[in-house]
């Protein structure tokens, strides 16, 4: 049982750390930051295992990690208010073509990545864009006004 005890503050802590890391570290890692999370995941089982290398021992950490993400899912779907806390929320960080320096200095982002995520869109001017988000995990989302102008109307006939 003493497992199922270290599986769950493991996986606590793990959520807490991917928390304040922030959007943009999880959406944009480097080949460093991955050999760090592999790492991580490492130091993670020996700390829920310790000695204990059975099948036995890594089945009940596993299971327990699977049990509470399932939990967490759960409780966001049943409890939408939860859903800010275990998920995130999206950010806007351009608004009607300017960048929103105060949130994009709150998430760690720079005027250089907005910029190249816009281009990543196909997006070559930023007065262009009414409203960009920075998502909940770490994806960029940008409408411009074309997106937002009225289908015309079809004349009945």
């Amino acid at each position: 049982m003493d497992i199922v005890y270290r599986a769950a503050v493991a996986y606590l802590f793990l959520w807490f750390v991917m928390r304040v890391l922030g959007k943009k570290e999880l959406g944009q890692m480097s080949a460093f930051e991955l050999v760090l999370l592999l790492v991580m995941g490492d130091l993670v089982q020996q700390g829920v295992t310790q000695e204990d290398y059975s099948i036995t021992g890594a089945m009940l950490a596993i299971g327990t990690f699977a049990t509470l993400i399932l939990l967490a899912s759960w409780v966001s779907f049943r409890f939408p208010r939860t859903r800010t806390v275990l998920e995130g929320t999206p950010v806007v960080i351009v608004s009607r073509g300017r960048l929103r320096e105060d949130v994009m200095r709150l998430e760690r982002l720079t005027d250089t990545e907005v910029l190249e995520a816009l281009r990543e869109q196909g997006i070559d001017d930023l007065s262009k864009v009414e409203v960009g988000l920075l998502e909940a995990d770490g994806k960029f989302s940008f409408f411009t006004q074309e997106e937002h102008e009225p289908a015309p109307e079809k004349s009945a006939q």
